[in-house]
């Protein structure tokens, strides 16, 4: 019988105090049925992400305990750092892997966001497939005006009234869950720490800025580098390499190119086997051709 899988991706606002993101991901681990597949942190963005996957019975009790351990050890109040946020555990979205649904991702996130209300006293907004309001599927928009904003005005703006939780902002801030397709979190750096020229180069490949479908980017200064951060949300509809592309085009405009890109945990296999098709031309290419394919009977 085929085993269940559900991905689970919980970003959290700490990533300058390593021992800290590994209590969070060790009572995550802790759930049975669970197995941490990544975690990585950027001090700059001041943010771990972690990646793990477990049956639909358990995801959410793993998920739950580490937006636990994240409320008792991030106060928000003390939080600085380049990529937008609203709480401890920030979002926390939960993607169909194998054997499950998008409805059933939906209604794990649903039962989870009552429970980190109910018990935790946090206040969580659904978003993408699991929205409630169609303002609420993009994540941007719960986001906006970040931790200070949202705390500023969650007891007075209908349009902030949680879907679960106190209308009322701790130090753990408040939590997006939601249920998507899988996003790859990619990363350009430039050749330049003119971090206007980045910010342009966002704006210019953003689908909210007319640029291209399924891609969401901003401009940031990491490490005394420009870099276009991005998050890729159907890497079908716009692959990898057409955005590299793009914001390869754009940099030149302003005199500058990519050093490198970066990968935020985890990539599926098609996406890179996209890439190499594209760059080499391979006319004709099939998955058969790929050596570990044959050998395990894929």
């Amino acid at each position: 019988m085929m085993q269940k899988i559900v991905e689970c991706v919980p970003n959290f606002s700490e990533g300058r105090r390593p021992e800290v993101v590994q209590q969070i991901v060790d009572a995550i681990a802790a759930v049975d049925g669970v197995k941490v597949l990544d975690f990585s942190s950027d001090a700059d963005h001041n943010r771990s992400v972690v990646t793990f996957v477990a049956p639909p019975e358990t995801v959410g009790d793993a998920a739950f305990a580490g937006i636990a351990k994240a409320s008792e050890l991030i106060d928000m109040t003390q939080h600085r750092g380049g990529h937008p946020r609203m709480g401890a555990t920030d979002v926390c979205p939960f993607i169909p892997i194998r054997g499950v649904s998008m409805d059933d991702c939906v209604e794990i996130a649903k039962k989870l966001g009552q429970r980190v209300g109910d018990e935790l006293g946090i206040p969580v907004y659904l978003y993408e497939k699991a929205a409630t309001r169609p303002e609420r599927e993009n994540l941007a928009n719960v986001r906006r005006g970040q931790y200070e904003g949202i705390r500023d005005t969650i007891a007075t703006d209908p349009a902030r009234t949680p879907d679960f939780g106190p209308a009322k902002m701790g130090t753990a801030g408040a939590t997006a869950i939601g249920a998507r397709q899988f996003l790859i979190a990619f990363n350009v750096y430039l050749n330049t720490d003119n971090v206007a020229i980045a910010k342009k180069i966002g704006k210019a490949v953003r689908h909210s800025g007319g640029g291209l479908r399924y891609v969401k980017a901003m401009g940031l200064e990491v490490d005394g580098k420009a870099q276009v951060s991005m998050n890729l949300t159907d890497f079908t509809g716009t692959p990898i390499f057409r955005v590299v592309e793009m914001i390869r085009r754009e940099a030149a405009r302003y005199g500058v190119g990519i050093e490198s890109t970066e990968l935020i945990g985890l990539i599926p296999q098609q996406a890179l086997i996209d890439a190499a098709v594209w760059y080499l031309q391979l006319d004709g290419f099939s998955p058969e051709q790929v050596l570990e394919n044959r050998l395990t009977g894929e």
